[in-house]
């Protein structure tokens, strides 16, 4: 399958972004930008939904520990959302690319002419070959930070919902396992990746497990909500290892790369 001149979204988790000391992982940062910038030039539309804001924030802000009460992650989102863009800015254009920051409300997306303006102005972001990055707004909406009401509970579901929003032709949620196991392969040496996942049914969610890394947000069960999402639309969703983020080169070459989710 040739990926080329489609519309792919790129989610990219906290994991990737930091290193374990809570810092921004300056390597990774600057791979995928280069990665990302080299796939737009094949003629493909991208947009990356990004996570990390509260985690590089609180490094930022030098705090001991990850902020507990709702205000201090609201004040690292923050500082975090503007760290990353600065990042982003800065990379990307290492490689001659203009970013756009574009953070989201629950309500951007449930009130209907709030949606079609958002998908008006993704549309004429990608038109003139900018990369829009995406980000929900926590420093502002505490619904998406802990609340029972939050929408998207995790950028996974965010990335989800920007696929279906943009129509686009992929979706790749970049993890720090290299995709669904039929066991959690942290704790079982036989665990055994799964390539190929038709139909996300009740059985694939008893196989989800619970909570992914500490430093994020997203388990497994969060991205598999994500795929059910995008491939109820048709959309193609690959979940894999984003450590080295050149590996976006094997999925638009039509490798086998992770676990692909086949849109309905």
């Amino acid at each position: 399958m040739n990926l080329k001149h489609r519309r792919i979204v790129i989610k990219v988790g906290t994991s990737t972004l930091t290193n374990e000391l809570g810092k921004s992982n300056l390597r990774t940062i600057d791979q995928l930008a280069m990665t990302l910038a080299d796939i737009q030039n094949m003629g493909n539309e991208v947009i990356l939904v990004s996570s990390g804001a509260i985690a590089v924030g609180a490094n930022k802000m030098r705090l001991k520990e990850k902020p507990a009460s709702m205000r201090m992650k609201q004040a690292a989102a923050a500082v975090g959302q503007c760290e990353n863009m600065f990042l982003y800015d800065k990379f990307f254009g290492y490689y001659d690319k203009t970013v756009a920051q574009i953070l989201l409300n629950a309500e951007d997306i449930t009130q209907e002419e709030k949606k079609e303006n958002l998908t008006n102005t993704f549309d004429a972001l990608l038109e003139h070959g900018i990369i829009p990055i995406v980000n929900e707004n926590d420093s502002v909406s505490y619904t998406e930070i802990e609340s029972e009401e939050k929408l998207f509970g995790d950028n996974d579901m965010l990335s989800a919902v920007v696929s279906v929003l943009c129509k686009a032709d992929l979706l790749v949620i970049l993890s720090d396992i290299d995709g669904f196991f039929d066991k959690d392969p942290r704790l079982y040496k036989d665990a055994k990746l799964i390539e190929h996942i038709e139909q996300i049914n009740e059985e694939i969610y008893q196989l989800a497990g619970g909570a992914g890394s500490r430093r994020g947000t997203g388990g497994m069960r969060t991205k598999l909500q994500a795929a059910s999402l995008a491939t109820a639309q048709g959309i193609d969703t690959i979940i894999t290892n984003g450590k080295d983020p050149s590996i976006l080169y094997q999925i638009i070459e039509g490798k086998k790369v992770g676990t692909r989710f086949v849109g309905a």
